[in-house]
């Protein structure tokens, strides 16, 4: 197993910079102390989307990272928390106030399509009742309804743009879509990117907004979320519904090359070892296949898993990370399930373990392990609830 002291290359891949909303609040301490004491019961909005449950964005002070009015009214709820997540990404690791260092800069964003008008689904749906010229009633509702704006408001690629036009990132650019996979591949090109010398410094990361019945109406249509009194991830399994609740969040890393980083005199929160990524087939034995792919990531003793608590998906994760003998630490029973945003926010965690050189105590004490000792690599996973796997292995910088 890993234990972090694998040989130092100026090419190795560091983080520098983590910037992290969700439920608990906003910030890396923020989260440190959360993680290091876990709530008994993180925030929850139970009522409004009954009989679902998620985790609510907490207050934000927009302004702090948006300045501009005229930017943030522009943007949907869900570029509004990408590009404040981003920012505090970039405050963390000393670059925003650089603007040669921002201006070089390559980004990777992992992001979702968009918020619809449910005014104008409802009206349409309500017009639509007792004609029989639906393709005419959509064209006039496009064309009346619908500001020209909102068009370009649903492109997954506008989450890059606002940060873009906000943060002056205006290197390269590129957008990931889809769910879990989305957040593994935005983290597998950026790393990759660094370790041959394409890049230097890349900001990645995703965002998603989940108090918006549409978000939930794309889980629910696949059976996916939990239904009922809220429960741990771990302890889902066997309960009505799928067993995944969302949460609102996002979660932006800086990554760089450990020569550019100390050039700079960066301090670096630790190294982002290999990076796993597949779409095995879920029938048949699906633990093995998942264990397989930790083998490729560098299992150790510690992981920090995005597990949704889908059932099947979740349950798979659990056998194979137990039988690698890791302690496992389900993040989304503070956080629920953050879509793009989950493979990221799973890299930052096991970061802040590293750095701190010791586990989160468990978040669900009758399934999770308690820890003691040294940690010096973490595997951070994410299963996707329906499709798509990641681990990477994060070490000791």
């Amino acid at each position: 197993m890993p234990d972090g002291n694998a040989p130092m290359s100026s090419s190795d891949v560091v983080i520098t910079g983590i910037g992290l909303v969700s439920a608990l609040g906003e910030g890396v301490e923020t989260h440190r102390a959360a993680f290091s004491a876990p709530p008994g019961r993180p925030p929850l909005e139970e009522a409004a989307y009954a009989p679902y449950t998620v985790h609510p964005l907490p207050a934000i002070d927009w302004n702090l990272q948006i300045a501009k009015r005229g930017d943030q009214r522009q943007m949907e709820t869900w570029q509004r928390l990408g590009t404040y997540t981003a920012g505090l990404a970039l405050d963390d690791a000393g670059i925003k106030a650089d603007e040669a260092l921002c201006a070089s800069m390559d980004m990777v964003v992992a992001a979702g399509g968009g918020e619809r008008d449910e005014a104008v689904d409802l009206s349409i749906l309500a017009a639509s009742d007792g004609r029989d010229d639906i393709g005419v009633l959509v064209n006039e509702k496009l064309t009346t309804e619908l500001r020209p704006t909102l068009f370009l408001a649903q492109l997954s690629n506008l989450l890059a743009g606002n940060i873009s036009i906000v943060h002056k990132v205006t290197g390269s650019s590129r957008t990931f879509m889809g769910e879990e996979g989305a957040g593994v591949a935005a983290i597998e090109t950026a790393a990759a990117r660094i370790r041959s010398g394409q890049s230097t410094h890349v900001l990645v990361g995703g965002a998603f907004q989940t108090e918006h019945n549409d978000m939930l109406l794309g889980y629910e249509l696949g059976s996916h979320l939990h239904r009922g009194r809220w429960k741990p991830v771990w302890q889902r399994q066997g309960m009505e519904g799928g067993g995944v609740v969302t949460g609102s969040g996002g979660a932006f890393l800086v990554l760089e090359s450990r020569e550019h980083a100390e050039k700079r005199g960066a301090r670096a929160y630790a190294r982002l070892g290999a990076v796993a990524s597949d779409r095995l087939r879920r029938q048949g034995d699906y633990a093995a296949g998942l264990k397989a792919l930790a083998g490729r990531a560098g299992s150790t003793k510690l992981a920090v898993s995005g597990a949704s608590g889908a059932h099947a998906a979740t349950g798979a994760e659990k056998k194979a990370l137990d039988g690698l003998g890791c302690a496992i630490r389900a993040f989304s029973t503070l956080t629920g399930h953050l879509k793009e945003a989950q493979f990221p926010f799973a890299v930052a965690l096991a970061a802040l373990a590293v750095q701190d050189g010791k586990a989160f105590p468990p978040l669900d004490p009758g399934a999770e392990q308690a820890l003691d000792g040294e940690v010096r690599a973490v595997l951070a996973t994410a299963v996707g609830y329906h499709r798509s796997e990641g681990m990477a292995l994060v070490e000791r910088a």
